[in-house]
């Protein structure tokens, strides 16, 4: 790894800035997905354990300056419960409140700041603002993958002030996706879904030159059936990338990365969960169909296919999963791709909002090599682009 880890950060009798991601689903009060609360546990705790003082920094929702209903007071009993001790709170990220908080801290303590984002200088990454941040500790450790793609002032510049670690969880996160991407156990696949070729034009056009197998599903797919002339009735569809659609088909010959598309498809005349359905080749689709999964015979293909490869990249679904019977096409491709992980045949990475959802829906993100918490990060990894919060961590 080309990025120091708490291995290497002397935290004793140190005040130690920790950028935690705990920007939460809320409702009605009540933290609805623990998941990134979770995700932050090994740091914090290893922090305190060996006798650093655990300061953490973290952004919540999008106020536009001070706002109560975005107060991050009310991750403190859901974050002490899960750590199993105490955690204070201080009513700033800077200035005195801040700082009185900090100065009250005894070894091992944990103590929670109030929501970067109330100040304009975080998002801005303010030099000010920055001082102000790193005036509060000796150490900072950045364990916040899904904010990595911001260059702000708690994610990317505290990292040039203080000496500066990746956190347990950045860590797993990092080297996970370098053993996908950057040194890949061949051959490599990577199944990319979801609705639109126009928001995953360049994570598209990054993994042609990095995997053997490129899988398309979800309306993206109906966008490239379309492309050689399918009809695709009243599927989901981008009309104007279709010479895009060719183009990728193109290029990824030249670059020896097959393409595959679905060979059959799951169709019904409305957009809703139950809806009569029925199993159609893709050069079959009716005028009046919508394509809503992928068909038996290509979820057999895809299968055949990991069961070839030795790496597997995911992001996005096949089909519209949040429905049944139309997530059949996730589910099994998911269990089939847990499984082959199980065995140890396969390397599985998957991540983004959707895909994530899909695997737990499936039951079988427990059985992947690692599932990202992280959206936009993850896609822009994913993309090849270099992250702020990542760069900033590097060994120069």
């Amino acid at each position: 790894m080309s990025f120091k880890t708490l291995d290497q950060a002397d935290v004793k009798n140190k005040r130690v800035l920790i950028r935690v991601d705990l920007n939460v689903p809320m409702e009605n009060g009540e933290v609805s997905d623990d998941t990134r609360i979770r995700a932050a546990l090994p740091t914090i705790r290893e922090v305190a354990e060996k006798g650093g003082k655990a300061i953490l920094l973290s952004h919540f929702g999008r106020p536009k300056g001070r706002d109560e209903t975005q107060s991050l007071s009310a991750l403190v009993k859901p974050l002490a419960a899960a750590l199993g001790k105490p955690v204070s709170f201080a009513r700033d990220c800077i200035g005195a409140d801040a700082e009185q908080a900090v100065a009250k801290m005894q070894n091992g303590d944990v103590l929670l700041l109030e929501n970067t984002r109330f100040h304009k200088g975080e998002e801005k990454n303010e030099v000010n603002f920055v001082a102000a941040l790193a005036k509060l500790g000796d150490v900072y450790v950045n364990d916040a993958f899904p904010t990595a793609h911001r260059a702000h002032a708690s994610t990317e510049g505290v990292a040039h002030k203080l000496p500066s670690f990746a956190g347990r969880s950045m860590q797993k996160e990092l080297e996970a996706l370098t053993r996908v991407l950057e040194s890949p156990e061949r051959p490599v696949a990577a199944i990319v879904g979801g609705a639109k070729i126009s928001t995953k034009l360049e994570l598209l056009g990054n993994l042609l030159s990095k995997v053997n197998y490129l899988i398309i599903g979800g309306a993206m797919a109906n966008t490239f059936l379309a492309a050689e002339g399918n009809r695709v009735g009243k599927s989901l569809m981008e009309k104007d990338m279709l010479d895009i659609a060719r183009g990728i088909s193109s290029k990824a010959k030249t670059k020896n990365c097959k393409i595959l598309l679905p060979v059959d498809v799951v169709v019904a005349k409305e957009f809703k969960a139950h809806s009569p359905s029925k199993v159609v080749s893709t050069d079959a689709v009716g005028v009046d169909d919508m394509i809503l999964d992928i068909g038996p015979k290509s979820i057999e293909h895809v299968i055949a296919t990991l069961a070839r490869v030795k790496t597997l990249v995911w992001n996005g679904p096949f089909g519209a999963f949040e429905m049944e019977p139309f997530d059949t096409g996730t589910v099994e491709v998911a269990e089939a791709a847990a499984e082959l992980t199980k065995a140890g045949k396969l390397v599985s990475v998957a991540g983004g909002g959707d895909t994530v959802a899909a695997l737990n829906a499936a039951g079988a993100a427990s059985r992947f090599t690692y599932v990202s918490t992280a959206g936009g990060a993850f896609l822009e990894w994913l993309e090849g682009k270099p992250l702020p919060g990542v760069e900033a961590l590097r060994i120069k």
